[in-house]
């Protein structure tokens, strides 16, 4: 449904690749976290799934995929608005290139960042691909802007809140969530943790964004960064955010 169909060959020839075949050799690589050369023979010639891959991504099918699950997702379940959380987490990037830089904990290596934004069940909603060393709190209004579904306008009786650590306590982080209609909720951990513990029943908020990091991490793929292209990276973070999505469901 989210492909093209083939051109038809009126001279014949070998048949191109399935795509259902190609797109389940992509999947075998972002979950196993293997490298493109060491894709067994029997799921096809990497060469060819790696040529597939890059072709859906010139169109844009694993951004495609992952909108099309949360259409899915709010049909059936409906997307919580109510509580949203953004957080960033760093992943290796050996090779460097774009959209990488040192890493805070270890200047001599490089790293690259996602930053996400989660819906208050921890469905992602919206991924920014920067350096390691980029702060969270300055990728606050391109993470907004780049929510893949449209959002919902907030109300008086439809509150939206939106809740992130200490990183992003600054006034400009403040300023800009108020223009975009959200209610502020940054506390550090030790503020929400006793909370926790003091109140019965309380349910934390921003931590359902440190557990989606958690579920795309088991996609082994993203641990490490090999792609040196940053469409190419971001394809695979869609890819999970639209399988992560399938299994809320």
């Amino acid at each position: 449904m989210l492909l093209p169909p083939w051109p038809e060959k009126p001279k014949g020839g070998r048949p191109p690749m399935s795509d259902e075949k190609a797109f389940f050799a992509i999947y075998y690589i972002l979950v196993s976290g293997i490298q493109w050369k060491a894709l067994p023979r029997s799921l096809g010639r990497s060469s060819t799934v790696n040529d597939r891959y890059r072709k859906w991504v010139r169109l844009g099918l694993f951004m495609d995929l992952w909108r099309f699950c949360l259409y899915v997702y709010d049909y059936l379940h409906g997307l919580d608005w109510e509580w949203q959380a953004m957080d960033g987490a760093m992943t290796k990037a050996p090779l460097g290139c774009e959209n990488t830089g040192p890493n805070p904990t270890d200047r001599a290596k490089k790293g690259t960042k996602r930053h996400v934004l989660t819906d208050g069940e921890g469905i992602p909603l919206s991924v920014v691909v920067t350096a390691a060393n980029r702060n969270d709190f300055k990728e606050t209004k391109n993470v907004l802007d780049n929510i893949v579904i449209e959002r919902p306008e907030p109300t008086e009786k439809e509150v939206q809140n939106l809740c992130m650590d200490k990183g992003f306590d600054y006034p400009e982080v403040r300023e800009l969530v108020d223009e975009y209609g959200y209610t502020a909720h940054i506390r550090s951990r030790g503020e929400e943790s006793s909370k926790k513990k003091n109140i019965p029943g309380y349910r934390a908020r921003r931590w359902v964004v440190e557990r989606t990091h958690s579920w795309m991490n088991r996609f082994r793929h993203l641990l490490i960064r090999w792609e040196k292209k940053t469409e190419n990276y971001e394809a695979f973070i869609h890819l999970a955010c639209a399988v992560i999505t399938i299994r809320r469901i």
